[in-house]
């Protein structure tokens, strides 16, 4: 078999792998500031901005925010507000403890703290968020931990031999990209 006939045979495996991948492909998820119950006064003010601008976040991607309910909340500002750190008139207002915002559009989303005092001392948060076009670059690692490794191991058939001797491993590794797309998709 030519090396044509190879590459006719894996561009329609691939182009399936990954329109399997982009059809269930879901935004990923950002622990802010990176550790668990870390939505508090931060050790410098700029820290939050600091994490953000390390950073890439897409359309679909979601913040989860962790604190003390009793204590603090997270309210969704203007820019303006966010400047002053203005408490009175937030977009939305959350106060659950684990919140949970998709971030649903491109463009500049504020963060700061319900918590009076907090927001002055450096508790709050700018996020830009990517359109398609402009986020398709390749992103910094995700603050979540990954899951576990799946104790299954596929390993694709041996290749089948042709007439002239060689093998053909063209079904084979199209079959191997298809169901490591699926076990990945299943990992997420």
């Amino acid at each position: 078999m030519s090396s044509m006939d190879s590459l006719r045979t894996l561009f329609p495996c691939l182009a399936l792998v990954l329109l399997v991948l982009f059809t269930f492909s879901e935004g990923r998820q950002f622990l802010v500031g990176g550790q668990e119950n870390s939505w508090k006064v931060p050790q410098s003010p700029d820290d939050f901005n600091k994490w953000a601008g390390k950073m890439r976040f897409l359309i679909g991607d979601s913040l989860v925010l962790e604190y003390d309910p009793k204590s603090d909340s997270v309210l969704e500002v203007t820019e303006e507000d966010y400047k002053i750190c203005n408490t009175a008139k937030p977009i939305k207002a959350y106060n659950d403890s684990n919140t949970k915002i998709v971030l649903d559009h491109s463009g500049q989303f504020y963060f700061i703290s319900g918590a009076e005092g907090h927001c002055e001392k450096g508790q709050k948060l700018l996020v830009r968020v990517l359109s398609a076009k402009r986020g398709s670059g390749a992103r910094p690692p995700v603050a979540l931990p990954a899951p576990a490794p799946s104790p299954v191991e596929l390993l694709p058939p041996a290749p089948v031999p042709t007439a002239d001797g060689g093998t053909w491993k063209g079904e084979y590794v199209c079959m191997a990209m298809f169901l490591g797309s699926l076990v990945g998709l299943a990992l997420m």
